[in-house]
């Protein structure tokens, strides 16, 4: 009878515990990132805790308005047609740190896919002067490449 129990009672553990111990690896973002406009870029800061696979990644999109200078073959410069544009940025995959913590900074790109149409022709060279970025921007944090938790931050 004592066998039995014991078996019963292993076998309880097993099916209650090897399920919360799979949810409690969940990588999650930590208080509240912060996104700050630093001209052509954003930049975020941040902290993601609960890492629990190989390696993890965290990545930032935003949307904005871009101011362009337009500046012809001779050098001389006009203003161009501010342009929407998308900016992204990542930390790339990382291995996953021991203590399953990271504290993170991300900047986007300065955008240069800009459409033809924001100087007067196509021998103008377009130039990114500022980006004023609008909505909240996006965080993603990625864990064996699988999305585990994401969040809009508004940007300061």
């Amino acid at each position: 009878m004592k066998r039995y129990l014991a078996a019963a009672a292993t076998a309880v553990v097993l099916v209650l515990g090897l399920p919360l111990s799979a949810f409690a690896q969940s990588g999650h973002f930590i208080g509240s990132p912060t996104c700050t406009d630093i001209g052509t870029q954003l930049q975020c800061t941040g902290k993601v805790a609960g890492l629990g696979g190989t390696t993890f990644q965290i990545t930032l999109d935003a949307q904005g308005t871009a101011k362009v200078e337009c500046y012809n073959p001779a050098g001389q410069h006009a203003p161009g047609h501010d342009t929407q544009v998308d900016v992204s940025g990542t930390t790339g995959p990382l291995d996953t740190p021991r203590n399953g913590q990271y504290t993170f900074t991300i900047t986007t790109d300065t955008p240069t896919k800009l459409p033809a149409k924001v100087c007067p022709n196509k021998k103008w060279t377009p130039v990114v002067t500022d980006v004023v970025f609008s909505g909240p921007a996006t965080l993603s944090l990625y864990e064996d490449g699988t999305l585990v938790d994401q969040v809009k931050v508004k940007v300061s």
